[in-house]
């Protein structure tokens, strides 16, 4: 037993996902005997064992210079913040909305709820379309539709059309959806196992914590321009990320040799990589291999001594197109349906829970947040009720730098515990943070809510808790998210899939009984978020066996593929 995990007898502990050389505390992955042939980075002192293993293929973008990476990432969570900035665009604005329109609070709490309801259905169509065509197209194809969308939303809403403000926020949804869904995946596409933590934590800040910046300036523009303006600039800071992404952002996904996943090799080509074989092969290969694909998706023919031919680069021009040929062979309608048999898996049903439900909550809180605020006692305006979104947006700052910190850190420390075998279970550690702060805040902000109300306190005290919540649930995406690349990084983007689907349908429907709850309480938020505390205990609880019995789960889903039961693989 290794620092709790229960070691799996049926693979002899050679478990995809479970990788060796990752020791040090300051330098995560190193070689020692038994490692030769392997591909290191020598940056450091010590040379560190790359995981997975790059190929020669200049076109790999694992053999792309740092730089250029960083810079993918960051142009791809910009947008993603504008994106996913339209969850909340209204937030600030629930009572303007419901008397400019003439709805009430549950038709204006919708327009949030069916644009979630899009980002869940069109994530599911869209994340099939990039295991076979690559990630490129969607982005451009979304950040379109996010600009005539949001010019539409404008339009419409300043016309008080309630029917066609609607759909215009669902068909927000379905643009905002490839960066909601593979923002993160990408990070698995560019980065070594041992760069990913502090950056899945920056990509999830940019998914997950821009989305609370939002109300702080949209009561602002409403005061001064009027609530429709906000989709106007919505639209023009989109398109000024249309060029960046055409010309900065190259596809990330590569047709990988099957032999260089070291992180998700088992058994006879484990067992080749440590005894120092440069060309093990995994017992998917069976001793054939078609030769290392690029991202031009063209096989390379072997050369004189029977190893795959390097291919050309490709240029900068080459690079700028949508397509550059299929990642997989498998159809894509079975891609298509993947993700849902994933959820009778444990591992993907508790990353959906960790990631989901607080999320979820969050945007309850949104939901009922503004008319707790401009209502009495407190009457405050547009641009007040935008500022209280300060507190959640430095919950979100706090929550990305406890993940950004620890997560590469705890795993290096484990690591070392562990005599240098790296285990994703030790991602798990993140949601003990994420318990502390979440838990904290959902109990909190009920209390808080009614005694704001009774006059017990002041404004300050539910905006703190909502911090403490907004904290843990950044914290909790970093840790679902890590877990699911490190531990089952061939099914990355139907585990985000999963995850996407769960979160916004669930968020979803919460928005139809948010008000509800409420008035059955006798508007006491007090009983409903202490019955969503217990819920948030019970579902950081199952962090506990998962922790466990992760590795045995990961064997025994790996010996009796459940993708391969309902003939999805």
């Amino acid at each position: 037993m290794g620092l709790g995990i229960l070691e799996d007898r049926a693979m002899d502990g050679r478990v995809p996902g479970t990788t060796r050389y990752f020791d040090d505390p300051a330098r995560p992955q190193y070689a020692v005997e038994g490692g030769r042939g392997l591909k290191t980075d020598n940056s450091g002192p010590v040379p560190i064992i790359l995981v997975p293993q790059p190929s020669d293929d200049p076109n790999d973008p694992l053999n792309w210079p740092l730089w250029k990476r960083d810079l993918i990432t960051f142009t791809l969570s910009m947008a993603a913040i504008f994106a996913t900035s339209l969850g909340s665009i209204l937030a600030a604005n629930t009572v303007t909305i419901s008397l400019y329109m003439g709805h009430n609070f549950t038709d204006v709490a919708l327009l949030t709820g069916y644009f979630l309801l899009g980002v869940g259905v069109a994530g599911a169509l869209f994340v099939p379309s990039s295991r076979v065509w690559g990630k490129r197209h969607t982005f451009i194809f979304g950040i379109v539709v996010l600009i005539a969308s949001s010019v539409w939303g404008g339009v419409v809403g300043k016309q008080k059309n309630y029917t066609s403000f609607l759909w215009s926020r669902i068909i927000q949804g379905v643009g905002c959806a490839p960066f909601e869904a593979l923002v993160n995946v990408a990070v698995g596409d560019l980065y070594f196992v041992h760069q990913r933590g502090g950056r899945m934590a920056f990509t999830n800040m940019a998914v997950f914590g821009g989305a609370f910046f939002t109300p702080i300036v949209v009561g602002k523009i409403t005061d001064t321009l009027m609530w429709w303006w906000t989709f106007y600039l919505e639209a023009i800071f989109c398109a000024a990320c249309l060029p960046a992404i055409v010309f900065l952002c190259p596809e990330t996904a590569y047709r990988r040799d099957k032999r260089l996943n070291t992180d998700m090799l088992a058994g006879s080509g484990m067992v080749a990589m440590e005894n120092g074989d440069e060309h093990p092969l995994s017992p998917e290969d069976d001793g054939h291999h078609s030769g290392e694909k690029g991202v031009s998706g063209s096989s390379s023919s072997p050369s004189a001594d029977g190893r795959a031919a390097v291919p050309a680069k490709v240029s900068y021009l080459q690079s700028l197109a949508p397509f550059n040929g299929r990642k997989t062979d498998e159809s894509l309608w079975k891609l298509a349906l993947r993700p849902f048999p994933l959820f009778l898996q444990p591992a993907f049903l508790w990353a959906c829970l960790i990631q989901g439900v607080l999320i979820g909550w969050t945007v309850l809180i949104g939901v009922i947040l503004g008319a707790s605020f401009i209502g009495s006692p407190l009457w405050w305006t547009e641009v007040q009720t935008g500022y209280a979104y300060t507190g959640p947006f430095l919950g979100a700052i706090l929550g990305f730098i406890i993940a950004g910190g620890l997560s590469d850190w705890t795993a290096k420390v484990m690591t070392r515990w562990n005599g240098g075998v790296y285990e994703p279970e030790f991602r798990i550690v993140l949601v003990i943070p994420q318990f502390i702060f979440g838990a904290t805040g959902i109990f909190g902000w009920g209390m808080a809510a009614d005694g704001l109300l009774e006059g017990k306190f002041g404004f300050a005290v539910p905006l703190v808790f909502f911090a403490f919540e907004v904290c843990g649930m950044v914290i909790g995406a970093v840790a679902s998210s890590l877990y699911i690349v490190d531990a089952y990084r061939d099914l990355a983007i139907e585990g985000f899939t999963c995850m996407i689907i769960f979160k916004n349908l669930f968020s979803f429907a919460l928005t139809f009984k948010a008000y509800y709850w409420l008035i059955t309480n006798g508007s006491k938020a007090t009983p409903v978020f202490n019955a969503l505390g217990a819920v948030t205990v019970v579902v950081c609880a199952t962090s506990v066996p998962m922790y466990i019995f992760g590795k045995r789960n990961r064997s025994f889903f790996h010996r009796h593929d459940i993708l391969r039961m309902f003939g999805l693989r």
